[in-house]
């Protein structure tokens, strides 16, 4: 698996926490939080696969642009940043060895907790 940083995510987040556009919801509220499959797949076909692509911190080269396994690490609800999922990405990104993508979640969170 060929994971690395996405920069398009990255850049995405970071705009939307200048723009006050974030959930400073608590650590392990994520998996409450976190678009169902169902609304990924009613984003997607809204608007597309480049937009769906902003709001990940991370791409696998290896897998197809057009499939969700192209995406991992996923930090909002396509409408905010949710600071648990940073967190969340954070953890898994460094527990897989996903250095510079957890170095990003790291900066990023201090972007939210700063604000």
């Amino acid at each position: 698996m060929a994971v690395k940083l996405n920069q398009t995510g990255i850049r995405h987040a970071r705009s939307l926490v200048r723009d006050g556009k974030v959930v400073r919801d608590e650590r392990d509220a994520w998996s409450e939080d976190a678009p169902s499959a169902q609304d990924e797949n009613d984003f997607i076909e809204k608007h597309g696969w480049g937009e769906y692509s902003k709001w990940h911190l991370g791409v696998d080269d290896d897998m197809d642009r057009d499939t969700k396994g192209h995406y991992s690490f996923p930090y909002g609800d396509f409408a905010k940043v949710h600071r648990c999922a940073v967190i969340s990405a954070e953890s898994r990104a460094g527990q897989f060895d996903h250095d510079d993508i957890r170095d990003d979640a790291k900066k990023l969170l201090e972007l939210i907790d700063g604000d």
